[in-house]
This record gives C-alpha cells, structure tokens and sequence, in this order.
C-alpha cells in the first residue's frame, strides 16, 4: 500500500513573505481576486497589509467580508454568489481557518456547481475539478488551513460541524508570514495554538500514521512545545516559531487524519459556536488519557518532543502519564480552562454530544475503537 502526501504547489514562510503575492499573482496570470474574509481583519486594517500591496501593483480585487466563526452554509453560498458576480479568477484567502475554510468551500462548488447545495461536500466529496486557486494568507496560527485538504463546514439548521476531505481544495499558494499573526490577542494565539498542537499528537498517533508523517509531528510538537508561551505575550520569537510549526502539523495531519478529539469539539461549536481550538485544548489531555493504552511507545516521543527529561530512564506508564501531564501544563499556562463546564457547555446536552462525536469523520482515524457510551464518559470526566 502507498501512502499520499499532498501539499501546496508554493508556500512562503517567514516575515515578509507576504511580499511574494504580487509575483504569485502576475506569474500565474491571475486577473482579479476576490479576497475572502471577516469584518473585524478589514476593520483593523489586517487586509490591508495585502491590499496595499495589490493596489501598488495594480492589481484589481473585491472583497467579500462577510465570513464568520465557525462559517455556515449561507455563508458559503453567498460567497459563491459574490464570486459568480465580482468577475475574478482567484481568491486570497485572508484569516484563520474560517476565511481559508470559506474559500475552499467556495473554490470547489464554482468548478464543480453539481455540489452547489455545500451539505453534500461532507465526507469524502467526489469532485473531479480542482477548485478556484487560492493563495492562503492565515492571521492566526493553529488551523492550517492553508494546507490541508479538509474544510469545516456548520449546518445551523441541524445544530452540527460537518468536515470535508477534498484533495482539490488544497490551496494552490500558502503565504505563512508571522507578521499577519501580530495583531492577534492572548486568548485566540493559546487557543488556535492548542489546536495545532492537537493536530500534530492527534495526527502522531492516528491510525494511518506512518514515518513521514511521524517525523514532522514530533517536529511540530517540538516547537510548539517551545514557542506557544512566547506566542502568547507576542514575543517575536514565538510567534514565528508557532507560523511555523502549526504548518508542518498541518502538513501531516491533513494527509493521515486526526481523532476524537476533533471529533468532540466540532460539536461543542456547533451546539455553543465554542472556539474550536479552546474545544480541543480543554478535551486534548482526556483524550490522550482514553488513549494511552493504544499506543505504543509513541507517549514517550511525545514527552521528549514537549521537553520533557529523563524519559528512557521512565516505565511506560511513567513517560506516558508525563506527555499527558506536559501537554496539560502547557495549557494551564496559556490560560486554557481545564473542564467543559467553564466553556459553556451544558451537561444534559453530553449524550447527544456523545452522538454526533461519534459519528464525526475524524472518529475512524482514532488509535483506540470506541462507542457513543465510552465517548460520553469522556465528556462527562472532562465536564
């Protein structure tokens, strides 16, 4: 059996990198973008730094803003509409993973309008033409949006996040400059930090991890072991580490899948419209206790990458009981609220919660088998 990897055709990382849209643009004959995003990156002049670039250059663009957390269905059609209308070619995806997610969204049902009613995207769509090119800009560092093949999607309607695996939604340029990260606030860099350190363990020990994949997990666990506290108070340092490590997360997880934890988050934003990556960093250290048993030595390799001593002199309880515990400090410290119940969640809601957790895409990916009862009493240790 031959294992896949997909990434983006280009990618840019570093300050500055943002310089390099222009050049993207002109050399691939684009003609107009259409950049997807939300009102507040506009309002505090985050596009902007992108803008004024394509302005400099004479580069036409409209911007659709009307993107928000945790991004519905209507916003996806509208989104397709205002692209049928503006007249481009492209889009620059500007934002954490909702704007990315969006525009993938958008991308893939203007080149393939059979799937234009977006719920039939969920799962595993087959879609035969790639989507509208996308140069990926993120704001925040976690999601990895701009290199994955998976998108986000929220039914309102049914109260439920619906994840959509695509290899031709995979945006075409990733632009991963820590400077567009600057601006953002304590809690959204712990929380979108969490989540890509979620990524990385989750993909670490999913079922279809294999060498390659391992290899740029434990990397990205390493350094986001090192740069999220840093991140955190907005040193320059940390901020750069994590643009950089949350991408190589992506790079593996996207092409190996994830676990439960994703699995029980995406409905706690579905239920409370919860933060995504706050979901995962309050779940993450349970699940990784529900798990241990299923994996192996890779607990140990996960100790040392969060930096953890002494671990080949440690049993294997010990070495796992301290990734657990090193993942749960590290969270403590970037001031993640360790129970459910401080997030909002509400306890009669656990057993359709422990529903639709299972039923999630990710939950196939998990080390460890498990039913609707095993999940809720995860949820109900976490609550």
């Amino acid at each position: 059996m031959a294992n896949r990897l997909i990434l983006n055709e280009t990618s840019y990382h570093g300050k500055g990198a943002i310089q390099h849209i222009v050049h993207e643009v002109k050399s691939r004959s684009f003609t107009k973008a259409l950049i997807v995003t939300d009102k507040d990156l506009v309002r505090y002049q985050v596009v902007a730094k992108v803008t004024n670039l394509l302005d400099e250059a004479g580069l036409p663009y409209e911007i659709f803003d009307e993107v928000k957390a945790n991004p519905a269905v209507c916003v996806i059609k509208k989104g397709v509409e205002k692209f049928k209308a503006s007249g481009a070619d492209y889009m620059i995806a500007i934002g954490g993973g909702s704007p990315i997610d969006s525009a993938k969204g958008i991308g893939i049902i203007i080149n393939n309008p059979e799937f234009s009613d977006v719920l039939s995207l969920e799962g595993v769509a087959p879609t035969h033409q790639k989507c509208v090119p996308i140069i990926a800009v993120p704001t925040t560092a976690g999601t990895a949006a701009e290199v994955t093949i998976n998108y986000v999607i929220t039914d309102e309607e049914k109260k439920r996040k619906f994840v959509c695996v695509d290899v031709h939604d995979v945006p075409a340029v990733a632009v991963v400059d820590p400077d567009m990260m600057s601006s953002m606030p304590k809690g959204l860099t712990a929380a979108t930090g969490m989540d890509a350190l979620t990524h990385a363990i989750e993909g670490y020990i999913t079922k279809a991890a294999w060498e390659l994949t391992d290899a740029l997990h434990l990397k990205a666990i390493e350094i986001i072991a090192r740069s999220l506290r840093g991140a955190v108070e907005n040193d320059p340092a940390g901020r750069e580490g994590m643009a950089l490590g949350q991408y190589i997360a992506g790079m593996g997880f996207s092409n190996v899948g994830l676990g439960v934890v994703h699995s029980m988050a995406h409905p706690l934003s579905a239920y409370y419209d919860t933060p995504h990556g706050i979901a995962n960093a309050v779940l993450l250290p349970y699940v990784m206790e529900f798990n241990k048993e299923y994996t192996g030595e890779k607990y140990r390799e996960i100790a040392r990458a969060m930096g953890v001593k002494g671990v080949d002199n440690m049993t294997q309880e010990e070495y796992r009981n301290a990734a657990i515990q090193a993942v749960q400090q590290l969270s403590t410290d970037v001031g993640i609220p360790p129970k459910l119940s401080q997030i909002g969640v509400k306890e009669e809601d656990l057993p359709a919660l422990s529903i639709d957790a299972l039923n999630d895409v990710c939950t196939g990916g998990n080390p460890r088998d498990c039913t609707a009862e095993e999940l809720l009493e995860v949820y109900k240790i976490a609550f």
